[in-house]
């Protein structure tokens, strides 16, 4: 049987679920770096990002607003019209499919000319057909986390991602074993997108077909222990309605949703021309490989819990919301953010601080770590901006956080035509992370117009002292170790480095939340069981009445 989750139960299964997802995807990177060159990375990466993005227009908003409708309606009482609209987003999504796989194929050598990026019209169109599908899934995994049930969506991801691996990486390895080059390397990557699909929209079948006898059983108990009524013929709600109501709060949430890919995209389709007076062409070329290929692809894994959060927690701030509990919306919109405080800033940091060792462990060269290291920096940003826009949108301002991204994404075209041309790669990055802590920082000052939030109170300064002390520790041992280990083998020193640095930042950075008092006996309450008894036992020496 399918149960509703909580907050904290959605939140563990889409986060477990999309760290293994965002793990297998930079798995997918790796052997981009030891299978193909500079330039089939590149068209791998340029089909990739551009499918993304055209992915996140078509379905970024519509899984969302159908999330919230679905909540809703089934919070008053009103099953039948939540189906209608499940009905409505799958034609919807069967249309667009349609309309963007084509697209995408027609315009592929277009593209190509646009960007500069040679021979990324086979990867573009191999992934196209993927589109047909995705759409679709996307309106399922809506309807059901509207209904809080979160693990359909996850293992879907997660089926999607083994197919897309080990369909794209094994295709590839057939390709250029008969020596196809790395043009047709990149395409058999990129078509593993389209195994993927097919897999996923299977899992998402499997759940539909279990959560349709689950309603016609519990239909049938409710009427049999119901009175018998006169039975009413009600009128279906028409699908101009429902499509007016989507669009209405789609339209916000898809350009939210595609503020990141968006950054991508600009970034992809106009790196060469941006930055052809700082680097020259095979130069702007590995440049492109490394950040598109490393980078990207280790900035994926802060995010992890912010997406896992937002899904999770839009139906439940919107159910409060709906019937006017605010407590419970204040309540929830401040425990959402003191986890990602918690949780999701903590793991940008250490990724940015062991950049180095982590890109030579997984990758052929640690070749690009500071691109690395800047851009997972700037997932902070990323990460409170995601959440804050969950927030305003459950609370349906979902116009405000639309008009804080127009603000934000016209200030990275305006910083990245000012500094790539002078810092190159670095230039898009800052201008990326100026986009997301303008946006953050308009979210949050509409959030406390409406919900008071209470993050951290007055332990601000602690927490930021938590956070300083770990990293500046853990970028002293990786240099240590590094030093100390450098006549062994790259990957072994890479791997000790790594490690060690992690133990150092992940541990002083739990002591100092327990001994500055950051984290209280009552947050650790909020906390799933496994995780709750661990930080107990961490918390007893400095709060012995209280635990």
């Amino acid at each position: 049987m399918l149960k509703k989750d909580s907050l904290i139960k959605g939140t563990l299964i889409l986060a477990a679920a999309a760290l293994i997802v965002r793990f297998l995807g930079l798995f997918q990177r790796i052997p981009l770096d030891y299978m193909l060159g500079s330039a089939g990375q590149a068209a791998f990466n340029s089909a990739n990002t551009i499918y993304l993005l055209l992915l996140t227009i078509a379905t970024g908003g519509i899984p969302l607003s159908i999330s919230k409708m679905i909540s809703q309606r089934y919070a008053l009482g009103r099953p039948d019209e939540a189906k209608r609209i499940y009905q409505a987003a799958l034609m919807f999504g069967a249309v667009t499919g349609v309309l963007l796989a084509t697209a995408m194929f027609v315009f592929a050598p277009a593209y190509e000319k646009i960007s500069k990026v040679p021979d990324s019209v086979l990867s573009l169109r191999a992934i196209a057909p993927a589109l047909l599908l995705f759409p679709i899934i996307a309106m399922m995994r809506g309807y059901f986390q509207g209904r809080q049930i979160m693990s359909a969506g996850g293992i879907s991801q997660i089926m999607e991602q083994i197919l897309r691996l080990i369909g794209g990486i094994g295709l590839a390895l057939i390709v250029l074993g008969w020596g196809w080059g790395d043009e047709y390397g990149a395409a058999a990557i990129a078509f593993g997108s389209v195994l993927g699909s097919i897999g996923a929209f299977g899992v998402m079948m499997w759940f539909w077909r279990k959560l349709k006898k689950q309603d016609v059983t519990e239909k049938a108990r409710a009427a049999a222990a119901a009175p018998k009524s006169p039975v009413k013929s009600g009128v279906a709600l028409p699908y101009r309605t429902i499509y007016r109501e989507i669009l209405a709060t789609s339209i916000p949430a898809v350009v939210t949703a595609m503020t990141v890919q968006f950054l991508y995209f600009f970034d992809m389709t106009l790196f060469m021309r941006l930055t052809n007076s700082f680097y020259n062409a095979s130069a702007a070329t590995e440049v492109l490989a490394n950040y598109t290929t490393k980078a990207m692809g280790i900035a994926g894994i802060p995010p992890i819990l912010a997406i896992a959060l937002g899904a999770s927690i839009i139906p439940v701030i919107s159910s409060a919301f709906s019937l006017n509990n605010m407590k419970e919306v204040q309540r929830q919109s401040s425990l959402v953010m003191r986890i990602v405080c918690f949780t999701g800033v903590p793991v940008a940091l250490l990724l940015t601080v062991a950049s180095f060792s982590v890109t030579g462990l997984l990758f052929t060269s640690p070749e690009g770590s500071g691109t690395v290291a800047m851009l997972t920096a700037g997932a902070i940003f990323q990460i409170t901006m995601m959440i804050s826009n969950s927030i305003l949108y459950g609370l349906n301002k979902s116009k405000l956080p639309m008009y804080h991204t127009f603000i934000g994404l016209g200030l990275k075209i305006v910083f990245s035509l000012a500094l790539a041309p002078v810092f190159g790669v670095y230039g898009l990055i800052i201008a990326s992370t100026i986009c997301f802590v303008v946006i953050t920082l308009l979210n949050v000052r509409q959030i406390n117009k409406e919900v008071s939030l209470n993050i951290l109170g007055s332990k601000w300064f602690a927490y930021l002292a938590a956070i300083a002390v770990p990293a500046l520790a853990g970028w002293a041992a990786e240099y240590g170790v590094l030093e100390w280990t450098k006549a062994w083998p790259d990957k072994l020193s890479y791997l000790l480095a790594a490690a060690v640095t992690s133990a150092i930042v992940g541990g002083f950075y739990l002591l100092l939340l327990a001994a500055l008092r950051v984290i209280t006996p009552e947050d650790v309450r909020s906390f799933p069981g496994p995780l709750r008894k661990g930080m107990t036992l961490l918390l007893k020496p400095f709060y012995k009445k209280a635990v």
